[in-house]
């Protein structure tokens, strides 16, 4: 009778945990749909999946990434900020994420966001962002630009008017102060170029 009671209970719970993700998912599903950067988010969604190796529909998916993924909730209310102030109550962001960028293209993953700051004045496409980065600012006017597939490894800093040319990595914990060319892998204090176009090489930038 106890092992009964303990299974419904457990039933009971589950069906009222989806009920209330439902609840307070229902207003973002419906943003999803009906904001001008849906087809941006959808390409977000679909990206996330496939480095998540999460295979479902993007409905399906979103759901899941708002879910488990405060780093995707971040960028999903950057994309809708005209009107995120009113859904962040019912889903948090998460709060050592910040993002303050003038442009972000489609496809940006943030992998474990915490401590990380992203200031720059743009973001290309299917760029990848680490935990304890800082892209930021020299001072009151100069920031970072990091064009198309672009990758910054856990607790790298990027600072200043400097550009992080395409297909171009930044080496975990490496300070870049300098413009990284592009299909180059950066590391080190100041960072300098240990791989161009795919050959090793040690050189300053």
């Amino acid at each position: 009778m106890l092992s009964f009671l303990l299974n419904s209970l457990s039933k009971i719970v589950y069906l009222l945990g989806h009920l209330f993700n439902f609840i307070r998912l229902m207003p973002h599903l419906i943003v999803l749909n009906t904001h001008h950067s849906k087809a941006i988010i959808r390409y977000d969604i679909k990206r996330w999946l496939s480095i998540l190796g999460i295979d479902c529909g993007n409905g399906k998916g979103f759901i899941l990434l708002m879910k488990k993924f405060p780093e995707f909730r971040n960028l999903f209310y950057y994309r809708i900020s005209d009107i995120s102030n009113f859904l962040e109550f019912l889903c948090p962001k998460m709060s050592t994420l910040q993002i303050s960028v003038e442009q972000i293209g489609k496809g940006l993953f943030i992998q474990h966001g915490v401590s990380t700051r992203i200031g720059a004045k743009s973001i290309g496409e299917d760029c990848w962002i680490n935990q304890q980065v800082t892209i930021g600012f020299s001072n009151a006017n100069d920031c970072p630009v990091l064009k198309d597939n672009v990758t910054i490894y856990a607790g790298a800093k990027v600072i200043g008017d400097v550009t992080i040319g395409n297909n171009s990595i930044v080496g975990a914990n490496a300070v870049v102060v300098k413009n990284v060319p592009q299909d180059c892998v950066v590391v080190g204090v100041p960072a300098y170029i240990v791989k161009r176009n795919g050959v090793k090489v040690k050189e300053p930038l």
